[in-house]
């Protein structure tokens, strides 16, 4: 693990600071758990209007002292930041605002990283921060078609879009998984095609499965819109396929690395400045 949390350019004006309390925990797959969250902080949650929201959720530091109730912002401003708590970037699967709950979901490693042990433990009253949400991203209304390529750290935001997605909407996903056990039904419109595939063991972020069923596939007529993320690679290597290979327009596309093999998310994030962590 990085020794050097990742450095951030949002204040507590852009991403404010949200204390929930665990609801409940769903079991998803083998490898997914989803923790639903609410509480009394949850009326200081301001929804945003993009579909692919996400969070930072906060992670202190083992021994280092820090100042209760948790206030992230107070650490920045007071402490180095070798001492700042760590943080890791997850999508809000959905927002009930009537129930006063929203849901994330976790891919689980066994004892690998911070939030994957956690969410897979974590119960009912448990308490945890995150700041946010962030966003970028709705699928494009004047789009004749929608392409989705991604890994499990992509499922929860592409069904997300895919279920934003109206009735009549038409499109293909790929969704990279390990295996059966792992295909998560999602609410998608008769019109969108979605395909899993399995790596069937393999290590998540090797090999060409992804970028080759995208490259390969009968690609519907009209205007495409992709929303296509996931590791660090797939990602680079789908740039060609959409760019080059299909010649689309950069303002079709939101692409982006979610993770990269290899590295914790605070190097992931300190590498998107250098020339490796661009896509």
């Amino acid at each position: 693990m990085s020794t050097v949390p990742a450095a951030t350019s949002a204040t507590k004006n852009t991403r404010p600071q949200i204390d929930l309390t665990v609801v409940r925990r769903e079991e998803l797959s083998p490898h997914m758990v989803r923790i639903v969250a609410g509480g009394p902080g949850f009326s200081a949650y301001v929804n945003n209007a993009f579909i692919d929201r996400y969070v930072k959720i906060v992670f202190p530091q083992p021994g280092v002292d820090y100042a209760q109730p948790l206030d992230l912002w107070t650490i920045r401003e007071t402490m180095p930041r070798a001492q700042w708590p760590f943080t890791r970037t997850y999508t809000v699967r959905w927002v009930d605002t009537a129930a006063q709950e929203l849901a994330i979901d976790f891919v689980i490693h066994g004892d690998e990283g911070l939030a994957g042990p956690w969410a897979a433990t974590a119960k009912p009253g448990d308490t945890f921060t995150f700041t946010g949400p962030g966003g970028a991203y709705n699928p494009s209304p004047d789009a004749d078609w929608y392409l989705f390529a991604g890994d499990e750290a992509a499922l929860p935001v592409i069904a997300a879009v895919i279920e934003s997605l109206p009735a009549d909407a038409r499109g293909l996903a790929f969704i990279e998984v390990d295996g059966d056990a792992d295909i998560q039904h999602i609410a998608a419109p008769a019109g969108v095609q979605v395909n899993w595939v399995r790596r069937n063991g393999a290590p998540a972020g090797e090999g060409d499965l992804l970028v080759s069923a995208v490259a390969d596939a009968d690609w519907p007529t009209g205007r495409v819109d992709v929303f296509a993320h996931g590791e660090r690679g797939y990602m680079k290597a789908l740039r060609d396929v959409l760019f080059v290979q299909r010649g689309l327009e950069r303002k079709q596309v939101s692409l982006s690395g979610y993770w990269a093999k290899g590295r914790v998310e605070d190097d992931f994030q300190a590498e998107k400045k250098l020339p490796v962590g661009k896509i």
